[in-house]
């Protein structure tokens, strides 16, 4: 999985569009090592004199697009002139990370830290670490590190108690005129609202009040309009909501001519999205009211919706070994997400916002295709896409097979106490069919990477050598892509055997059928194996390769004659 984190730095300024724009560009234009971030918004706002910019990417360009949008903010902005509605304390105000997809909260709080460092040693920017990234537990409230704004620099800085994490021990030009940058780490937070039934903000209010985690106020008698209680010590009581990590307000939306309860959740690994839209529909429900439907406001991480999809389809013992998208539509559909407008999650998830279209189209020109396209293709004059790339079609196909039997036996009436058991084999063949498709158009990558080798120039020593070396790691790759093929396709041989034996009997064929695919992608992909191993000089490199292939065709032949044992029992003539 893609390692993808968000950043949202807060710059202050947001009223100097030629400001503003020079900070994105700075950020847009990041490059490292071939990767960039994408920017997906910049909310610049008038009264704040402030602009909010989201960006994501990997850990590592991520880090440098924000050390140069600080670095250009530092340049454009000075902190003696600035005045806004907002609190800040510098020209990079806040400098979030955000776990995203394959990383920690954790990992970003130590990338927090790294980056907050070198602010300092390298702009001379004096940087508070707040959140997951404190290393004062009072420091992981923002509101903390902040205190008295930027005119409170000139004492914070040089005071031991309230100095920042990294800073210069004293009050110099470079704060004057940059202030201080609060760096932190933060869980994902999700903005969403809950359409009501009810045109009542009274109460909309009320249910917020049931489920966020700061409750509400306690009374007499538990009434609305009770007598406020108090401890001894003269301190307001609280009763806690039911939601941990959320904040709550019920509101009246004349755009729409409903009440809403809008929410905050701050933590999606402890509330995700499906848990707080259930635990509102049971508070909505015990006051008599109706959610009836969800307005997510700005972005997601795919996971959200997966996460829900899930959950809904384990409610309704459904199989989860369906394709992501189908997934995403149950989660939409059981939370009613577009009950307002249309929901496209193309322009809701942060993963679909960042892929490029044209990169993708590039990689995955072939499993794009229709199957009539990508058989005329295979048999046009061109060499690509050639055995290897049909052979990881044939164990995908294989897997697709078995997954099927899966999902038919998971909805087969009568077996209804047995979902779980299919649903987990057909979650298992969805993984290994999408491995097989993304190894169809890298085998055909990896012969298009020799074939750039021949046309590389040969006319000098250094030339020639470069070529062959090149040649040479390129016929190494093109071994070990189908070699991939193979290790892939064999998973999907023990799903074919598990559906033979225990799947719906009157499926018994199809299993048979995922067993034949799966072995011919096997013994295809090896003779891709063996092909581009013998061109190799390194004969070292191409013995394992060899040996491991020798071993799954081995064990593929194994399992393909116990598949076709048990159909062959099941037919029954």
């Amino acid at each position: 999985m893609k390692r993808i984190i968000e950043c949202v730095p807060n710059f202050s300024e947001g009223r100097d569009h030629s400001v503003i724009d020079a900070i994105v560009a700075a950020i847009s234009k990041t490059q490292l090592e071939g990767k960039s971030v994408k920017v997906l918004d910049v909310d610049p706002g008038e009264a704040t004199n402030r602009t909010v910019v989201t960006f994501v990417g990997e850990p590592d360009v991520v880090l440098e697009a924000a050390f140069q949008g600080a670095r250009k903010a530092q340049e454009l902005i000075d902190m003696r002139q600035h005045h806004g509605a907002h609190p800040r304390s510098g020209a990079t105000d806040v400098l979030p990370l955000i776990p995203v997809a394959g990383i920690t909260l954790e990992e970003c709080a130590v990338l927090a830290r790294g980056l907050a460092e070198r602010l300092y040693k390298e702009l001379g920017i004096p940087c508070y670490c707040y959140e997951a990234a404190a290393f004062k537990p009072e420091r992981k409230n923002l509101a903390v590190c902040r205190a008295g704004e930027y005119e409170a620099l000139p004492k914070k800085v040089s005071d031991p108690a309230l100095a920042p994490d990294f800073g210069p021990g004293e009050y110099n030009d470079v704060v004057a005129k940059a202030g201080a940058t609060n760096v932190g780490a933060r869980n994902f937070l999700i903005a969403v609202n809950y359409n009501l039934n009810t045109t009542s903000t009274r109460r909309a209010m009320a249910v917020a009040f049931d489920v966020r985690e700061k409750g509400r106020k306690a009374r007499e008698g538990g009434s609305l309009t009770g007598k406020l209680l108090k401890d001894a010590d003269g301190n307001q009581i609280w009763i806690p909501g039911t939601l941990k990590g959320c904040k709550a307000i019920g509101w009246y939306i004349d755009e729409y001519g409903i009440a809403q309860v809008s929410m905050n959740i701050t933590d999606i690994t402890a509330v995700p999205l499906h848990v707080a839209y259930e635990e509102v529909c049971r508070a909505a429900a015990a006051r008599g009211l109706k959610v009836t439907g969800v307005e997510i406001v700005g972005l997601v991480p795919k996971s959200v919706l997966v996460d829900a999809g899930k959950f809904y389809l384990e409610k309704q013992q459904r199989s989860l070994g369906i394709t992501e998208d189908e997934i995403i539509k149950i989660a939409v559909k059981s939370m009613s997400l577009d009950d307002l407008k249309p929901f496209n999650p193309k322009e809701k998830v942060i993963e679909f916002l960042m892929e490029d279209e044209a990169e993708m189209a590039r990689r995955e020109r072939l499993v794009r295709m229709t199957v009539a396209g990508f058989a005329r293709e295979t048999a046009s004059e061109s060499a690509a896409p050639g055995g290897g790339s049909i052979s990881a079609d044939m164990g995908a196909l294989g897997a697709a097979l078995a997954t099927m039997v899966a999902n038919l036996s998971a909805h087969k009436r009568g077996w209804d106490d047995r979902w779980k058991e299919f649903s987990d084999v057909a979650e298992k063949g969805q993984a290994v069919m999408e491995e097989l498709l993304a190894l169809i158009d890298e085998d055909t990558a990896a012969f298009d990477r020799i074939m750039d080798c021949f046309s590389m120039p040969k006319g000098t020593d250094a030339e020639k050598a470069a070529r062959a070396a090149a040649l040479e790691e390129a016929t190494l790759y093109a071994a070990q892509v189908p070699l991939r093929t193979m290790e892939a396709s064999l998973k999907a041989l023990p799903l074919a055997l598990e559906m033979a034996r225990s799947g719906n009997p009157a499926s018994a064929s199809d299993a048979g059928v995922a067993a034949l695919a799966a072995t011919a992608g096997i013994r295809g992909a090896a003779l891709n194996v063996r092909i581009n191993a013998a061109g190799l000089q390194d004969k070292a490199k191409a013995a394992p390769l060899l040996l491991r292939a020798a071993e799954i065709v081995k064990e593929a032949k194994a399992l393909e004659a116990q598949v076709l044992d048990a159909v062959n029992a099941n037919i029954g003539i």
